[in-house]
């Protein structure tokens, strides 16, 4: 197994054209635009348009990694689409990504971790490139969520919006790169975040669309307890064994859930001192591509330099934790 580092050679990130307000979506669920902006400090989010799939964002978003990699479509090895919305059931949505990009000599598959989804990519794709010197990775992460919504559901209605972020992996200079990942599940917590209808327990018929057994549901204080009292415990582990104390840490790019979470998270994490990036103002929860499109756009805004220390950070349905270290390459 090669011993050399690995890391990211280039992000992109890809949201619609569609702004939705907080009026219009207010004026949709039966709130005030007052309400959405005190509960979740969400400011507007976008929506894909009537022909814009999953794939069709993680095209773009995989197109603009590539354009800042500096490698061609040809040159991928393998391509991870993590999404909880794919484009239908079959074939995996990586394979209309792989299409369209031309990235023909690349193995595809899909990963379903809902939110975490990214950054259990992007260990995958660590681990791929590892045991083939040489290749790369095209970690993608898309979701569509206003397909989904029950717009007569406050709770979460108000949080998510539609978006696509995308990363290159491959061998870095040595002292940059992934330093170490943490992931965890934890299926006795299952029932916080969910879609019941269509699946093979549940299969499609005349009564799960009637009841709304097709739309997504989440249990928020649940979730928000789970995450205060996982997350930070997981931290901790990642700096115990990579030894590296949250102190140094630089960036936290975490996923964005809502923006009174998150900022209940960095205190209760340890990670005040760090600059927390943030997209959730502009976008609000993007699901998978939640922390991929903060990656991308703190990368674009040149707020990472060579060397610095970034802990990247998600969790979501399932539920699903995963964190990890990386000493940010400065060409990526």
């Amino acid at each position: 197994m090669s011993q050399q580092s690995i890391g990211i050679l280039g992000t992109g990130s890809y949201v619609p054209e569609r702004h939705v307000s907080n009026a219009e979506v207010a004026a949709r669920v039966g709130v005030d635009e007052e309400w959405i902006e005190r509960k979740t400090q969400i400011g507007g989010r976008r929506y894909a348009a009537a022909d814009e799939a999953t794939s069709d964002l993680g095209l773009h978003a995989g197109t603009a990694a590539l354009k800042r990699s500096g490698l061609a479509a040809g040159q991928i090895d393998y391509l991870i689409l993590a999404t909880s919305t794919p484009d239908s059931p079959q074939p995996p949505t990586a394979y209309h990504v792989q299409r369209g990009l031309g990235a023909d000599a690349a193995a595809c598959f899909d990963i379903n971790v809902v939110c975490s989804g990214f950054v259990y990519g992007l260990e995958l794709a660590r681990s791929l490139v590892a045991s083939h010197p040489g290749s790369h990775a095209l970690v993608v992460a898309a979701d569509v969520y206003s397909r989904i919504l029950d717009f007569s559901d406050r709770r979460t209605a108000v949080l998510l919006g539609d978006g696509a972020g995308a990363a290159v992996v491959g061998e870095v200079p040595d002292g940059r790169g992934f330093v170490d990942f943490e992931l965890g599940s934890r299926g006795d917590a299952h029932d916080l975040i969910r879609v019941e209808g269509g699946g093979s327990r549940m299969p499609t018929s005349p009564e799960t669309i009637a009841e709304g057994r097709h739309y997504f549901r989440m249990e928020g204080r649940g979730v928000r307890d789970f995450v205060m009292e996982n997350f930070p415990p997981f931290v901790d582990r990642l700096c115990a064994k990579t030894g590296i104390g949250r102190d140094a840490v630089q960036h936290f790019v975490p996923h964005q859930p809502n923006g009174v979470l998150l900022t209940e998270l960095v205190e209760c994490a340890g990670l005040a001192h760090a600059f927390t990036h943030r997209t959730l103002e502009r976008y609000g929860n993007v699901g998978s591509a939640s922390s991929a499109v903060t990656l991308d756009e703190a990368n674009k805004a040149g707020c990472l330099k060579d060397g610095d220390l970034v802990l990247i950070g998600s969790f979501g349905g399932g539920m699903s934790i995963g964190a990890g270290l990386m000493r940010w390459v400065g060409t990526a």
